[in-house]
């Protein structure tokens, strides 16, 4: 792994969290990343998930939603006691997070930022989210990522 690490494989590791890495090659005309993941890894996308950056009331939340759903900005707004809530423009996401779009990991981001798990994670034994890189996955369970990342569990998938 040396070379390949992030921030999130950093704090996984430092935390000593089992977890397991999946790396796979990164089509560049993909325009779903986290769709690509689980065909390339041969995933149910319930078990994939992707790290959106949203702004509510002004502030950056992160909703970490199943790939093949969309994020539900107004019950985002609601499990962290907002009243609206659109997409944070790629640029802010990607500044305050330390990661490229298409790559943000809901661990080790440069910022802690409230955070919000979609409710369908805990009924899996693991999930699948970005390990911090286009192309790399890391795999651990639903409730190591909510109390690394101290997140709120709600139904915010749509």
């Amino acid at each position: 792994m040396a070379g390949k690490g992030t921030p999130a494989t950093a704090l996984l590791a430092k935390q000593r969290i089992p977890h397991e890495l999946h790396a796979y090659e990164h089509d560049s005309r993909s325009d779903s990343y986290g769709l690509e993941a689980a065909e390339v890894l041969g995933l149910p996308p319930e078990r994939v998930f992707k790290t959106l950056v949203a702004e509510v009331d002004g502030l950056l939340t992160v909703g970490v939603v199943p790939v093949a759903q969309q994020l539900d900005l107004k019950a985002l707004a609601a499990a962290v006691g907002g009243k609206k809530a659109r997409m944070a423009p790629v640029a802010d996401a990607e500044r305050a997070t330390g990661y490229v779009a298409g790559g943000i990991s809901p661990l080790g981001q440069k910022k802690r930022l409230p955070m919000v798990v979609d409710a369908t994670a805990e009924n899996h034994s693991t999930i699948y989210c970005s390990a911090g890189r286009r192309g790399l996955e890391v795999e651990l369970s639903p409730a190591e990522l909510i109390r690394l990342t101290g997140a709120v569990v709600a139904p915010i998938a749509g």
